[in-house]
C-alpha cells in the first residue's frame, strides 16, 4: 500500500513515518503544506533508517499530492488543524481511501493536559464530518507518544485503539498496525467510542509529567 502523513514532517508524522518504513514493506509518502518542506524531511528521515541499515520507500509532496496518491492518508496535525487539513484534500480523497487521524483535542493549565473535545464530540468524528460522504474515517494512534515512536533504538511495547463505522477500512488499520514492531491494535468499535479513546491522551501525558522515570508513557491493556 501506500501511506500518506499529512503534516508528515511533525512529531507524530516522523515517528510514524519512520517506523512504517522500517518494520513494513509498504511506500510511504511525506506530505506538507510546503512540498520543500516534505522533501527535507524525506532526507532527515532517510538518513535516519540507513543508519539502520533499513530499506525503505519514501518520498515527499505536498499534501494534496500525497493524498492524492495513497490508498491510506493519516492526518498527522494538530487536532485544530484537522478539518481544514481535510478540506484542502478533499478532492484528493474517494471511497477507496482510508483517512486515518490520531488528533486529539486537548487543553492545559498548571495542573496539566485535559480533554477538550470539539463540539462533534471527538476529533474523529470531526474529520469524518468534514471528510466527503463516501470515505471511511478511522481513529487511531491517539495515545502514542510522538518522541517514544520516533527513537528507532526504544523497542515498544504499547497498544493502539481504534474506531470506525466501516469493518473494511478498521480491519486495514488494524492489519497496518500490527505490521509495526511492538505495538497491538485492539478494536474498540464505532466512531461513537472514540472519545473515550482519545481521553486517555491527556491522562497518559499528565502520568508523564508527573512521574520523572515514565516520560514515554504509553498504554497495555492486559
Amino acid at each position: 500500500m501506500r501511506i500518506a502523513l499529512l503534516g508528515g514532517t511533525g512529531d507524530i508524522g516522523e515517528g510514524l513515518a519512520l517506523r512504517f518504513a522500517r518494520d513494513t514493506g509498504h511506500e510511504i509518502l511525506i506530505g506538507s503544506r510546503d512540498p520543500e518542506k516534505a522533501r527535507d524531511a524525506v532526507a532527515d528521515y532517510e538518513d535516519e533508517l540507513d543508519e539502520r541499515g533499513a530499506e525503505a520507500d519514501v518520498k515527499g509532496f505536498a499534501n494534496e499530492m500525497a493524498a492524492d496518491r495513497a490508498d491510506v492518508v493519516v492526518l498527522s496535525v494538530p487536532p485544530y488543524y484537522a478539518g481544514d487539513t481535510v478540506d484542502a484534500v478533499a478532492d484528493s480523497l474517494d471511497e477507496d481511501t482510508v483517512l486515518v487521524t490520531p488528533a486529539v483535542g486537548m487543553q492545559g493549565d498548571e495542573d496539566g493536559l485535559h480533554y477538550h473535545p470539539p463540539s462533534a464530540g471527538s476529533v474523529t468524528e470531526l474529520v469524518a464530518q468534514r471528510a466527503p460522504d463516501a470515505v471511511p474515517v478511522v481513529g487511531a494512534f491517539h495515545n502514542l507518544a510522538a518522541d517514544a515512536l520516533a527513537d528507532l533504538d526504544n523497542e515498544l511495547d504499547l497498544d493502539t485503539l481504534v474506531v470506525a463505522d466501516d469493518d473494511d477500512a478498521k480491519d486495514t488499520v488494524l492489519t497496518l498496525a500490527n505490521e509495526i514492531e511492538g505495538l497491538r491494535a485492539l478494536d474498540v468499535g464505532p466512531l461513537a467510542n472514540a472519545a473515550e479513546v482519545e481521553s486517555v491522551t491527556p491522562l497518559v501525558i499528565n502520568i508523564a509529567k508527573y512521574n520523572e522515570d515514565m516520560h514515554d508513557v504509553g498504554v497495555k491493556w492486559i
